[in-house]
């Protein structure tokens, strides 16, 4: 198998399967029906044995509770990273003001059921094929903590100290894969952008490695601090990064207000790097 296989059938899925459209019984405005939440997407491949997934394990990068490819699928040899770009409908409808648009609650929510029937669909198209495949966001153990839960815990029962974590962190699989680069708001800056969504899949198919790992965790960014100033609740700044507490309660508050979906996105659009890695990252 080779990583244009991979890419190829997720841009047929994105193309074909009817899931990359916003469902007309869904759709918060008529006008909405059809909408399409994704771009043609971008991948890159590592090798299960990268010694950088290790790195996830320090408590400084994820955390001990960060679980390794061979730790989620016996066997595996490949983890292939890809992220889907907003349509720049759903990226454009989003600039300004402080709420949500109503194009990208869609893409939040229905866009994250479409990256969930991707995923799976993933794991079914290796396994016809004869090779294992697993997706940790759709596998029964994965697990996310925020900050007022305490899910994971040692060998002894203890919590461990961190919050706003997962066991498998789709942005920095994306990193060691060599898709791209963090920014100022803890977003992930691809060659296509931040504004999107991840997915990733674990094979036991010998998929060749094509990451190359950047030096920097920060490179793709040049912190002028547009992100900071487009934030509804000041949650970013130029001094500090972003503050997860205050961003997640103002992301509860919209999940009130627009239930049943929820999201912000404001520091993704009318940014430089919304769409493509700006001018000067890595400056």
């Amino acid at each position: 198998m080779e990583k244009r296989d991979v890419m190829n059938f997720i841009e047929s899925f994105r193309q074909n399967s009817g899931w990359n459209m916003v469902p007309e019984e869904k759709a918060i405005r008529p006008d909405l029906a059809g909408l399409e939440m994704f771009d043609t997407a971008v991948g890159g491949v590592a090798s299960a044995g990268d010694p950088a997934f290790l790195r996830l394990k320090d408590p400084a990068v994820v955390g001990p509770h960060c679980l390794l490819p061979g730790e989620w699928l016996e066997g595996a040899r490949s983890v292939v990273s890809f992220f889907l770009p907003f349509s720049e409908r759903v990226r454009a409808s989003n600039a300004g003001g402080d709420d949500p648009s109503p194009e990208w609650l869609h893409a939040r929510i229905e866009g994250q059921d479409f990256i969930n029937r991707l995923s799976r669909a993933l794991e079914q198209w290796m396994g016809d094929m004869g090779w294992k495949a697993l997706s940790p966001a759709v596998n029964p153990g994965f697990a996310f903590c925020y900050d007022d839960n305490q899910v994971f815990m040692d060998e002894r029962g203890v919590p461990y100290p961190v919050s706003f974590t997962s066991n498998w962190s789709e942005r920095h699989t994306a990193f060691v894969c060599g898709l791209g680069t963090f920014g100022l708001s803890k977003g992930f800056i691809t060659e296509k952008g931040m504004a999107g969504r991840f997915g990733s899949i674990i094979t036991d198919a010998p998929i060749a490695p094509d990451n190359v790992i950047p030096d920097e965790i920060y490179g793709n960014c040049h912190r002028c601090g547009k992100c900071a100033e487009l934030c509804p609740v000041n949650a970013i700044s130029l001094e500090k990064g972003k503050d997860h507490v205050i961003c997640n309660e103002y992301v509860r508050l919209t999940g009130k207000k627009f239930s049943p979906r929820y999201g912000c996105g404001k520091c993704q659009t009318g940014v430089p790097c919304e769409k493509e890695i700006p001018a000067g990252g890595g400056d």
